[in-house]
């Protein structure tokens, strides 16, 4: 399936995740798999966070930019408009280009 991610760009143009295992580094072009990091503060819910449609009205878009993925094996989430509607948590994922 086709989606849509917000990462953090960080001052070297490295991407990240917003708010979850902030360390990791993402790379374009490569199948990464999920991993589980509980954190405090935030819901349990394990996998990549991706939308239907680069839409998060919650979210600052300041430092982040959104990139089209593909997913497998994911599980769907139907949120309010207000926190983009339709998105899924994949347990594998490729970021594919900037958007």
């Amino acid at each position: 399936m086709i989606g849509y991610k917000l990462f953090r760009v960080r001052k070297d143009g490295s991407l990240g995740p917003l708010f979850i295992n902030r360390k990791q580094r993402i790379t374009v072009g490569e199948v990464l798999q999920a991993e589980d990091h509980p954190t405090k503060g935030f819901a349990h819910r394990p996998g990549w966070h991706i939308c239907s449609e680069p839409i998060a009205p919650h979210l600052s878009k300041k430092g982040r930019t959104w990139f089209k993925v593909e997913f497998w094996l994911a599980r769907e989430h139907k949120r309010p408009e207000s926190q983009g509607g339709l998105w899924y948590t994949a347990d594998r994922m490729i970021v594919l280009e900037q958007i």
